[in-house]
């Protein structure tokens, strides 16, 4: 069956020629005047010329430094459809130069933007989302977002936004549970979070898992996701197709078996039995997280009565290509081998 999709293209009555550019240094000041024109056309022009301008980080650089940020800030909220997506258009394009991340976080861009969250147009959604993104993927830019009290929106926003967001969606959760969790604990992030592990979409899955495995590192976190008796949905995702998504999954239980009740809940879920054909897995990433959450299993009595017949398994792979994987499965044989 076809699915709709978000398509970026313009209204068929939308004039797509764009404004005629200034030569030389008169350009990015011309276009910044016909951004605050009352004519709706010529609003349009300027901004389709300049989305094509800031590729460039020179011109991103320059186009801040005139001002043209606070007259974006505006345009966010124009009546005109076109306006708004060409506005966000922009703003992610230039959020992916360093230039440009640095200033939105001084000149506020990501509250502003936050009042699209409810914007009825889809493409416009999608720009913004992706613009926090990129935002989320820099310390900084994932401080401004929680912040900007936003995370309890975004959390929510999982249940109703259109699927092809959804993944932007969670990786901006993911980088800002990194910076801190208790905001998305406190909203029922983890009970949204397991709903997606079922998703039909493998990338939603895999994000998922993602935002899971970022939530799992605080105590809160690691305690939420026993409650919500998540460790069966995760390891029922080791045995996925997708490697990313058994990498993901690997890697959230490895941080939700930290505590004793969620060792004994993964090895009741058969966390040990799914996880140890993933540690010979052809990715590096699901054999070290794979490694990883097992060592985390060994710790507890019958995890490592179990895992001490597997050592020569984890033996070879101290011979393994990745550094990371060899270092990994050495702890894991010390680990296993204890004796007290």
């Amino acid at each position: 069956m076809a699915l709709p999709r978000i398509s970026s293209k313009l209204p068929p009555d939308i004039d797509p020629t764009k404004a005629p550019v200034a030569f030389g240094r008169r350009a990015l000041p011309k276009l910044n005047e016909e951004l605050q024109d009352p004519d709706l056309l010529t609003r349009q022009r300027a901004l389709m010329s300049l989305c094509d301008l800031v590729h460039d980080p020179e011109n991103a650089y320059q186009a801040i430094n005139i001002g043209f940020l606070d007259n974006l800030k505006k345009l966010l909220l124009d009546e005109d459809q076109t306006v708004r997506q060409k506005t966000t258009e922009v703003l992610y394009i230039m959020a992916t130069h360093n230039v440009g991340r640095y200033n939105f976080i001084k000149h506020r861009i990501i509250p502003a933007l936050a009042q699209l969250l409810d914007d009825p147009i889809d493409i416009c959604r999608w720009n913004m989302h992706y613009t926090l993104k990129l935002m989320s993927e820099l310390a900084t830019g994932a401080v401004e977002i929680v912040e900007s009290s936003l995370i309890p929106s975004l959390v929510l926003k999982l249940k109703t936004e259109n699927e092809e967001i959804q993944p932007l969606l969670l990786d901006t959760l993911s980088g800002c549970l990194r910076v801190e969790a208790f905001e998305a604990l406190a909203t029922g992030a983890v009970r949204i979070l397991k709903e997606k592990l079922n998703h039909p979409s493998v990338e939603i899955r895999s994000k998922a898992a993602e935002a899971l495995m970022a939530i799992s590192v605080p105590l809160e976190g690691k305690n939420m996701v026993f409650q919500e008796d998540v460790f069966p949905d995760l390891v029922s995702l080791l045995s996925d197709e997708d490697a990313e998504v058994r990498a993901n999954a690997a890697g959230a239980l490895m941080n939700a078996a930290v505590t004793t009740q969620g060792k004994y809940a993964a090895i009741n879920a058969a966390a040990i039995e799914t996880l140890l054909p993933l540690i010979h897995d052809e990715k590096s990433k699901v054999r070290l997280y794979s490694i990883k959450a097992l060592t985390m299993l060994a710790e507890a009595p019958e995890g490592r009565k179990t895992l001490l017949y597997q050592v020569g398994e984890f033996q070879e792979l101290m011979k393994d290509p990745s550094e990371a994987v060899r270092r990994a499965a050495t702890i894991a044989v010390e680990v296993i081998t204890w004796k007290p």
